[in-house]
C-alpha cells in the first residue's frame, strides 16, 4: 500500500470515529433537551437506546459512504477546482447519501420497533411517521454543518500539509525545538528560459503540474513537502524516516522516475519534459510556529543555508544530485547507489570546509 493511501485511509477512519462520537453526543443532546423543564417530556415512543442506536448508525454509515467519497473521489476529481465546486460537489453527494442513510435505517428499525415485517400495514403506517417526523429536518441540517466542518479541515490539513495542523492544534512547536532533520533542495533546471518560451501562465500550469506528480514519490518515502520556492521544492524528512532504506535519497529516482513516466504528456503539452537537480543534507534544526495572523511551523539553521548551496553545487559539477559527506555516513542500504567523492569544499558563506559526494543509481538499468 502506498504512503498516499494510508494517509487517506486514516482520515477516513478519523472521519469514522469523530461522525460516531458525533451521534452519540447528538443522542446525549436530545436527551437532555426531552427531560429538560422547557420540555413536556419524552414521547411514549421514545427509547434513550434506540435514539442511540440509529445517530451512532446514521454516523458510521454517513462516515463510510460520505467519507469514503469525500477523501477518495471529491478531493481528488476536485482538487484543481474552485473551493465552491468542492462544496457543491460534497453538498449534492451527501444529499444522495443521507437519503440513502434514511431509507436504510427506516427498514432496519421500523420493523424491529413494530415487531412486524416491512409489508404488514402496522409497520408501514410506522415507517410514514418515521420519514415524515421532523426529526429528519433536524438531522439532516445537523448532519450537513458536520459534513460541511469535515471538508474544511480536510481542505486546511491539506493547507498546511500533512501532520503539520495537526501539530498546530496540539501546539506541539508553540515553543522552538531543537530537531535532527534531512533536507532535500529539488529545483528544475534552465527555468528561467523555460518561462520565457512557455509564457506565464503556460510556465504555471508547468510547475503546477510537475508538484503534482513529484507528491506521491515524496510521500511514498515518508518525505514531508516544506515549502515551494519558485520553481523550487523543499522537503524535509525525520531523521529515522530519511536514513532508513536510504529514503532520502531514494526519493529523487523515484521522482525521476515519476517524471520520465509522464514524459508522453509533458511533451504533448508544453513540448519539453522537466530536468532537476538536488541537494540534500543532515543536521539539527530549530522548529517553532512563527505568524500572527498566518501561523506556520517553520525550520531556521545552518542545515538550510547549507543545502541550498549544496544544491547549487550541482550545475558546477554537472550532476544531478549531490549530498553531503555528513549524510551519506548515516544511510543504510545504500547497496543501489554509487557515490562519487567531489572533493572537500568550502561553500560560499561558511567558514569550515564541507565533503560532497554525487549521487547515481548503481545499475544502467536504474536510469
Amino acid at each position: 500500500m502506498t504512503r498516499t493511501a494510508q494517509i487517506r485511509l486514516g482520515q477516513l477512519l478519523m472521519i469514522i470515529v469523530a461522525w460516531m462520537l458525533f451521534g452519540v453526543m447528538m443522542t446525549v443532546y436530545d436527551h437532555l433537551v426531552v427531560h429538560s423543564g422547557n420540555s413536556l417530556g419524552a414521547s411514549d415512543s421514545y427509547s434513550f437506546w434506540f435514539s442511540l442506536s440509529m445517530n451512532t448508525g446514521s454516523g458510521l454509515i454517513g462516515a463510510l459512504l460520505g467519507g469514503t467519497m469525500m477523501v477518495f473521489y471529491i478531493n481528488i476529481k476536485y482538487r484543481d477546482k474552485p473551493y465552491g465546486q468542492t462544496i457543491l460537489a460534497v453538498a449534492l453527494g451527501y444529499a444522495a447519501v443521507i437519503g440513502f442513510i434514511v431509507l436504510i435505517l427506516a427498514a432496519v428499525f421500523v420493523p424491529l420497533r413494530t415487531g412486524k415485517p416491512l409489508s404488514d400495514p402496522v409497520t408501514q403506517e410506522a415507517l410514514r411517521h418515521f420519514l415524515s417526523d421532523t426529526t429528519r429536518i433536524k438531522n439532516v441540517m445537523t448532519w450537513s454543518v458536520v459534513v460541511a466542518f469535515t471538508q474544511l479541515v480536510l481542505q486546511i490539513n491539506n493547507k498546511f500539509g500533512q501532520g503539520n495542523f495537526i501539530n498546530i492544534i496540539r501546539g506541539k512547536y508553540q515553543i522552538p525545538k531543537q530537531e535532527k532533520r534531512i533536507f532535500m533542495f529539488l529545483d528544475i533546471n534552465g527555468s528561467t528560459t523555460i518561462a520565457e518560451r512557455l509564457g506565464d501562465e503556460r510556465y504555471h500550469m508547468l510547475l503546477k503540474d510537475f508538484f503534482a506528480d513529484i507528491t506521491n514519490p515524496i510521500l511514498d518515502n515518508r518525505g514531508q513537502i516544506y515549502q515551494y520556492v519558485g520553481d523550487e521544492v523543499v522537503i524535509a524528512w525525520n531523521y529515522s524516516d530519511g536514513t532508513e532504506n536510504s529514503r532520502c535519497v531514494r526519493c529523487f529516482f523515484d521522482i525521476k522516475k515519476s517524471i520520465r513516466d509522464a514524459a508522453e504528456r509533458y511533451q504533448s503539452r508544453y513540448g519539453l519534459v522537466p530536468t532537476f537537480k538536488a541537494g540534500i543534507h543532515c543536521g539539527t534544526v530549530v522548529a517553532g510556529e512563527v505568524g500572527i495572523i498566518k501561523r506556520d511551523i517553520t525550520y531556521s539553521g545552518d542545515v538550510l543555508n547549507t543545502t541550498s548551496r549544496i544544491q547549487r553545487m550541482c550545475h558546477r559539477f554537472n550532476e544531478e544530485v549531490i549530498a553531503s559527506a555528513n549524510l551519506l555516513k548515516e544511510l543504510r542500504t545504500v547497496d543501489q547507489f554509487m557515490f562519487r567523492a567531489l572533493g572537500t569544499l568550502k561553500l560560499r558563506g561558511r567558514e569550515q570546509e564541507i565533503a560532497l559526494a554525487a549521487i547515481g543509481p548503481a545499475y544502467a538499468s536504474a536510469n
